[in-house]
């Protein structure tokens, strides 16, 4: 009995030895400003050398030539400096100097040179947004180097809103040595920014390195490694069990768990405006979305509201605008829900017929499930019943391309701040989202007021012409917009300087909190 007891205390003192020691070295390591972050998102941040950009702008690896303030305004990065000539058909930028590649490269004119002899080999597909030269530089006829801090591009028509074509995915910028013939990367990105990778293992994690040679503010932190963990529950679950001290990136956690978060110990939010809209798209090449009149009455049978405020804890603002809240030019235009005005313009269609579709969604994101059921249930009172499918998105956009759908639920950021960029893919006959979506939208409005905006010097024109193209994205829906996203993440209150941003969170400000 004796030896029981005995053996019992010695068992709880070497546990809470134990215990202790844990504690111990917890603490040794979260006082350590060079211990390794932890954080994770939904998706590979880092896709590799076959990605057009081979990893996201939120990790900080690359940098571009001009990048944006809170509200989305251009502000030098790479180019410290720039101006237009009077006709508005050249642009010339001064470079920053004493920039070093990660590879030890210097950062010159004849660098972004390279990038830009890169760009002209073709479209390069990407994770993110194509790096596309027609998209980012449209009417661009010479790039050309001036002296060794210095290039000048040259368009034929004035292009006095370049500056916002060319935020963030719009010039991003590598060493030249770091392509292949075929423009292809050819291993780990070399970029400028105040972190390096140095280690990519896809579908698993990217570690990333503070660049001691940045040419600014450098990194707080001295390493992080970015996790990929898909599913939504498991990203919570390690966040709270302190496997990860962050989740970032796009869908870094569901409103519905965040919430839970929001007033437990340890734990905090940060929110802002996202560049993401979600929407939907309508088969716009069949019966019944190929009428205006059906596009509308969906509109006007939507109860927006509801999904944002019920589904998403107010983490969304509804809107029927194609175009993002984040940019400059984007115009307030009232959200109008009237069910009884939609079955009038439904019956003006489909008489005292009913129409099936199928509605297709991404069957990975837990909310879509019920979002997809409330939007069906308010369709069904207009006249449209909707064969629910979730499914894999990239099989999703194959059956769009191939037109097999009736409604599919989709997102789209902001590769940069140019209204433009959002009008040619979805609003143009020829534009890609328009022909990969199926969307079958055509307008000889959209394609004189296109051309008006494109030949225009005066601002004020412009912003005339991308207010209407507003308007009309209102009022004939080439898709479906439901809301502005916001810009939601999570994490352990360990981290200090860990704030949303319009595109991630600014990562050379996280570190280890005192």
């Amino acid at each position: 009995m004796k030896h029981t007891h005995f053996s019992l205390r010695l068992l709880a003192l070497l546990l809470a030895l134990t215990l202790t020691l844990f504690g111990a070295s917890a603490f040794a390591e979260q006082s350590d400003p060079d211990a390794e972050i932890v954080l994770a998102g939904y998706r590979n941040l880092a896709p590799g050398e076959q990605d057009g950009y081979y990893c996201s702008k939120i990790l900080y690896v690359w940098e571009p030539l001009v990048t944006q303030d809170d509200t989305a305004a251009p502000i030098p990065c790479l180019a410290e400096s720039w101006e237009m000539s009077e006709d508005g058909t050249q642009w010339t930028f001064n470079l920053r100097q004493g920039v070093v590649f990660h590879d030890g490269e210097a950062f010159n004119a004849d660098a972004v040179i390279a990038n830009f002899d890169r760009m002209m080999l073709g479209v390069k597909s990407s994770s993110f947004y194509p790096l596309d030269i027609n998209s980012h530089y449209p009417n661009l006829e010479k790039y050309e180097k001036v002296d060794d801090y210095t290039i000048r591009l040259t368009f034929s028509q004035p292009a006095p809103t370049q500056l916002y074509n060319m935020v963030n995915f719009g010039s991003a910028i590598y060493s030249p040595k770091n392509f292949d013939a075929e423009g292809n990367f050819n291993g780990i990105c070399a970029g400028t920014g105040p972190f390096r990778i140095t280690e990519n293992v896809l579908d698993e994690y990217v570690l990333l390195e503070r660049f001691d040679d940045y040419w600014g503010e450098k990194a707080r932190a001295k390493t992080i490694r970015v996790r990929v963990i898909p599913d939504a529950d498991t990203r919570f679950s390690a966040l709270k069990a302190g496997e990860i001290l962050g989740v970032i990136d796009l869908n870094a956690i569901p409103a519905s768990l965040a919430v839970e978060l929001k007033d437990e110990e340890g734990f905090a939010l940060t929110t802002t405006k996202s560049t993401m809209i979600r929407f939907l798209a309508l088969n716009g090449t069949q019966f019944p979305f190929n009428d205006v009149r059906m596009r509308q009455a969906v509109s006007l049978a939507l109860h927006r509201s509801e999904i944002t405020d019920g589904l998403y804890y107010g983490f969304g603002t509804p809107t029927t605008n194609i175009l993002n809240y984040s940019t400059p030019f984007y115009k307030d235009i009232p959200v109008e829900e009237d069910l009884e005005k939609a079955k009038a313009l439904a019956h003006e269609v489909l008489g005292d017929e009913r129409v099936s579709v199928v509605y297709r969604f991404n069957g990975s994101e837990a909310a879509l499930s019920d979002e997809s059921a409330l939007i069906a249930s308010w369709l069904s009172e207009i006249g449209i019943d909707c064969e629910l499918v979730p499914m894999d998105y990239s099989a999703m956009r194959e059956e769009l391309k191939a037109a097999n759908y009736g409604i599919a639920r989709l997102q789209q950021g902001l590769s940069n701040s140019e209204p433009a960029t959002i009008f040619r893919r979805f609003m143009l006959t020829s534009g890609d989202h328009n022909q990969n979506y199926s969307l079958g939208y055509q307008s000889d409005e959209v394609d004189a007021l296109m051309e008006k905006a494109s030949a225009a010097l005066d601002m004020d024109v412009r912003r005339e012409c991308y207010d209407r193209l507003q308007e009309i994205s209102t009022e004939e829906f080439p898709v479906m917009p439901l809301f502005n996203d916001m810009t939601l993440m999570a994490y352990s209150t360990k981290l200090t300087g860990y704030e949303a941003k319009l595109y991630g969170i600014e990562l050379p400000l996280v570190a280890w909190a005192e």
